[in-house]
């Protein structure tokens, strides 16, 4: 499903400010897997889903997503592959819109469309009964605008919208940490039971060692825009949060993650 390929990023090439975000890293995903990414800061993560999602190009290498090579498909074509939930609640939704609309713009991601793009009945029904899935009653709600919801009902919102279609590749950009822990531990519950559903290829970054340990069936660590450590399958089932941190200090970048934690 997802296939990234001896990709290097590097930023500010020739000058003293060069930066290798990604050296060399390739990645393999098969359909439904679920991996979650940890690292210190500067290790390459957000350039990793950045560049799969088509917002920085990449230097060398390639992303293949689907059987379809996109290494040079820009953002907006890239769309109809993938779909990202961000950290901020406020960027996935259109907030002066109401839940129901928002919904219809999330259905015609990455298709032709023209601006014709106002819900029907049959749609508006169906509409309802997907996001009475969250088990928020927002089901009730269709017509409030979503800047009056609150952050943890507007990010599984977005959570919903980005799935709704169904994406190759599902991008999960930290998209709990701006979170109260109540909340984040519901929009995690609402992730796995989505992903699950869908079978969904899902890459999710966090800096929290439990979830990284408690949500996926794999794991990388990233370090200086590589991947130092990997764990699939029963290894990933057995790991433990203090095994990562011990990971961390064998890697040398357990400062770093003390300091993004603080």
């Amino acid at each position: 499903m997802l296939d990234v390929i001896d990709i290097t990023k590097i930023f500010h090439r020739g000058t003293v400010n060069e930066k290798v975000a990604l050296s060399n890293l390739s990645l393999h995903l098969d359909d439904g897997d679920f991996v979650t990414v940890i690292g210190g800061n500067g290790a390459g993560k957000s350039t990793l889903l950045n560049c799969i999602a088509g917002v920085f190009g990449v230097d060398e290498g390639s992303i293949v997503i689907g059987g379809k090579d996109v290494t040079n498909l820009p953002e907006h074509k890239r769309a109809a592959y993938v779909s990202r939930v961000f950290q901020d609640p406020m960027k996935g939704t259109a907030a002066t819109m109401n839940i129901e609309d928002n919904l219809s713009l999330a259905a015609l991601r990455g298709k032709r469309h023209t601006l014709a793009w106002k819900v029907g009945k049959k749609q508006s029904k169906q509409f309802a009964d997907i996001v009475a899935t969250l088990g928020l009653g927002l089901e009730n709600r269709m017509g409030t605008k979503v800047g009056l919801l609150s952050g943890g009902q507007r990010q599984a919102l977005t959570l919903l919208m980005a799935t709704i279609n169904k994406p190759n590749v599902l991008l999960l950009d930290e998209h709990t940490a701006a979170l109260d822990p109540k909340t984040s531990a519901k929009v995690l519950e609402l992730t796995e039971k989505i992903t699950r559903e869908n079978n969904q290829t899902t890459v999710m970054i966090t800096h929290n060692m439990k979830d990284a340990v408690t949500y996926g069936n794999k794991l990388i660590m990233m370090s200086e825009g590589k991947i130092v450590f990997e764990a699939n399958g029963e290894e990933k089932r057995n790991l433990t949060a203090s095994d990562l941190l011990e990971k961390f200090k064998t890697i040398g970048d357990i400062v770093n993650y003390i300091e993004e934690n603080k």
